[in-house]
């Protein structure tokens, strides 16, 4: 079995976001027991190149598709979609969170900008450009929850990050026979650059409480 750490894991690097608001019909299925949030008959869809970098506990790519999700009555993001190219991350990730990472090739070359690219052996996933402007001064925290399906049942993991923004214009393409297809449809909505972040993701492990054998009281003080 392929290694890797002990939640939470701490990350560190740079995101390449956007953000589109996607008729339902086009929405990509979420954890069972959730349901999209909807407005006007469109859901909140998110996708991102992320290199994950410095203090990070794994050093790898990432190109992911989430959706803004409702558990009960509470706002959660569910992973829909994810490639990275770290079997340690990816075997991390589905094992501790029920996140369904799948590897593939990805290039994010960040000497003009950002231009990246993403393949599997059977597909062209996609391509992106971002152009980052203006920067929006501070460090902006954010703390959310992920939920996604693990064992049965719903796995819901916490999310702390931190990081410098700026707003972007971006560009995706990718073909109608890719899984993200979808995403060349429209024009994003938002895209942002969140430059040096930290992310605390996942919960602490607490530590098992000791019980006393079988037929044993324990004496008091």
């Amino acid at each position: 079995m392929t290694s890797y750490p002990e939640e939470p894991w701490r990350l560190a690097g740079q995101m390449y976001v956007s953000l589109w608001l996607v008729p339902v019909r086009e929405l990509p299925p979420v954890a069972a027991g959730t349901r999209p949030v909807t407005v006007a008959g469109r859901g909140a869809v998110g996708a991102a190149w992320v290199v994950y970098e410095n203090d990070s506990v794994l050093h790898y790519n990432e190109l992911l598709r989430a959706v803004l999700v409702r558990d009960g009555r509470s706002p959660r993001v569910c992973v829909t979609d994810i490639w990275v190219d770290s079997a340690a991350s990816m075997a991390g990730g589905r094992e501790l969170w029920g996140i369904p990472k799948e590897m593939a090739d990805i290039d994010i070359d960040r000497t003009a900008g950002v231009r990246a690219g993403a393949a599997t052996e059977k597909d062209v996933l996609a391509t992106a450009a971002f152009d980052p402007g203006r920067r929006i001064p501070g460090r902006w925290p954010l703390a959310y929850r992920v939920v996604q399906n693990l064992d049965g049942g719903l796995k819901t993991s916490s999310v702390r990050s931190r990081s410098a923004l700026r707003l972007a214009r971006a560009q995706w393409i990718a073909q109608e026979s890719s899984p993200l297809g979808e995403l060349s449809r429209r024009r994003p909505l938002l895209s942002l650059a969140l430059n040096d972040f930290t992310i605390r993701f996942g919960d602490a492990v607490p530590e098992p409480t000791a019980r006393p054998a079988h037929g044993v009281t324990p004496r008091s003080r």
